[in-house]
């Protein structure tokens, strides 16, 4: 399969062939939304960079220990034909596996990873469950809360967006008003 020959239907398809807890593809639909946002900025391909959001945790569900994900879905997706890069970017965003970050895709994913979860649990606490009431400065307060959404990795937020090159607080401003774009898709 090509570049061209992706799409995202069929990405969507697989990964609720795969998945099928709701916070999970929510959380797959956040990665993406926050993919193709980073795209844009980076003047790169929407389409391929919000299908590797989509994609990078599809198989997790079936496969949740660590040295399973994300090399059996890797797997899965060389079988079906996707481009080696786009599978490289998804194996790239578990850092146990040491591989180096070294495209802006690869590290637009890892950025983007656990900080989609922590800006989602900050929607779910807000009075109306929204995104749109959420900030900066409330986001970096819940992170340093160890018992708020205690499964995201707050050094993975900071290394995420240190790789990226971007600033803490305009990695954090930067997402969340790509999730408040896409609130609606995203169920917040």
């Amino acid at each position: 399969m090509t570049r061209e020959e992706m799409r995202r239907e069929t990405a969507f398809e697989l990964l609720t062939e795969y998945t099928k807890s709701e916070s999970l593809i929510k959380h797959a639909l956040a990665v993406e939304a926050l993919m193709q946002a980073y795209a844009r900025k980076f003047g790169e391909d929407e389409n391929i960079w919000g299908i590797v959001g989509l994609l990078h945790d599809f198989d997790y569900e079936q496969y949740p220990t660590l040295g399973d994900h994300p090399l059996k879905g890797a797997a899965i997706l060389a079988e079906r034909g996707y481009p080696e890069d786009v599978i490289y970017a998804i194996k790239t965003h578990a850092d146990f596996l040491n591989l180096p970050r070294n495209s802006p895709m690869d590290k637009a994913l890892f950025a983007v990873d656990e900080l989609a979860g922590m800006l989602t649990a900050a929607a779910l606490v807000q009075p109306q469950k929204t995104i749109q009431t959420v900030e900066v400065a409330s986001v970096k307060k819940k992170m340093k809360d160890k018992a708020f959404a205690r499964s995201v990795n707050r050094d993975d937020i900071r290394k995420g967006a240190e790789e990226l090159g971007v600033a803490l607080d305009e990695h954090i401003a930067f997402c969340l008003d790509a999730m408040k774009q896409a609130a609606e898709r995203l169920g917040l």
